[in-house]
């Protein structure tokens, strides 16, 4: 697969790898990326949640 690369410093790579294969996936590579979705994810999640809170506040229904 081409496209964006992220450089990462070698002892970080080297506890990736370690981190991977504890948790059984087949590479750094899909534990890193399965890692950087849950984030975004939850980035997503937390943006929506402040949206409906303003919504809310912007109602009356908060303070």
């Amino acid at each position: 697969m081409f496209g964006p690369s992220v450089r990462l410093d070698k002892a970080l790579a080297e506890r990736l790898e370690q981190a991977a294969a504890a948790r059984g996936y087949a590479t750094m590579h899909e534990f890193v990326r399965h890692v950087l979705e849950e984030a975004v994810r939850d980035s997503e999640e937390t943006q929506s949640e402040d949206e409906v809170r303003h919504r809310l506040k912007g109602l009356g229904y908060l303070e």
